[in-house]
């Protein structure tokens, strides 16, 4: 019952996250889905429940799409995609929730420090390609783009919006990648499925947040997020947790 406890909680926090940021999702589901599932589970589960929330939300959100940046964000994603796979198959539990755990705090130092770059077209293209290797490696798409929406000042509507059709592309692509590479078992898709009626609570919900969510607050909220997740990570990995 506790884990179930946990596992509600973390979805249901998550997709509050995703529908009101934009990014949060990823970040916030698949360091805590490792506490209840293997590496592998966590990211399909992840990828899963990602593209559900995506669907759901591309028709409302689709006047703010930078479809030029989205194009390239998905072309250079293909390159990543393959890297990324290779990582994974790699490396163990313990390395890779070390490897998350650093990378979130990494972006945090960086955003703190106000990181700031030019949206370029080269840079699209490289920000897309990092973030298809995080796909498949780590679940976790979202930290090379907020970084780079974050440097190039990004409006948090162009953010959320541009971000959330990315996914929608990359999370299908990385999920067929995960399952032809390391299979799938049946306990993701049963998992998947019960978590659906929370995911779609937590849209609710945060669509209702992201209309009083300042850029500020957004901001934030941002550090926050990342700090804890990636100390927890990090603390984790370190058996201190």
């Amino acid at each position: 019952m506790g884990s179930i406890f946990i596992f509600i909680c973390i979805i249901l926090v998550a997709s509050i996250l995703q529908t009101s940021t934009g990014f949060g999702f990823s970040i916030m589901a698949t360091p805590f889905l490792l506490m209840l599932f293997l590496p592998q589970e966590a990211i399909q589960l992840n990828l899963i429940l990602s593209l559900v929330i995506s669907v759901s939300l591309i028709y409302k959100i689709k006047k703010d799409i930078d479809f030029i940046q989205l194009k390239r964000f998905s072309l250079g994603s293909i390159v990543g995609v393959p890297f990324g796979i290779l990582i994974f198959l790699s490396i163990d539990a313990t390395t890779f929730k070390l490897g998350v755990g650093i990378l979130l705090l990494l972006l945090t130092l960086l955003l703190i420090c106000n990181f700031k770059v030019r949206s370029t077209k080269r840079r699209d293209y490289i920000v897309g390609g990092f973030s298809g290797l995080l796909t498949t490696s780590i679940g976790m798409p979202g930290p090379p783009l907020l970084l780079y929406f974050t440097g190039t000042d990004t409006e948090k509507g162009k953010l959320r919006a541009t971000t959330l059709a990315y996914y929608l592309f990359i999370y299908f692509v990385s999920l067929l990648t995960q399952i032809y590479f390391t299979g799938t078992n049946k306990e993701v898709w049963e998992a998947s499925f019960y978590a659906i009626p929370i995911v779609f609570l937590g849209l609710l919900i945060g669509q209702i947040i992201f209309k009083y969510l300042s850029q500020r607050i957004f901001t934030v909220f941002t550090y926050i997020l990342l700090i804890c997740t990636g100390i927890f990570l990090l603390l984790e990995s370190l058996g201190l947790f």
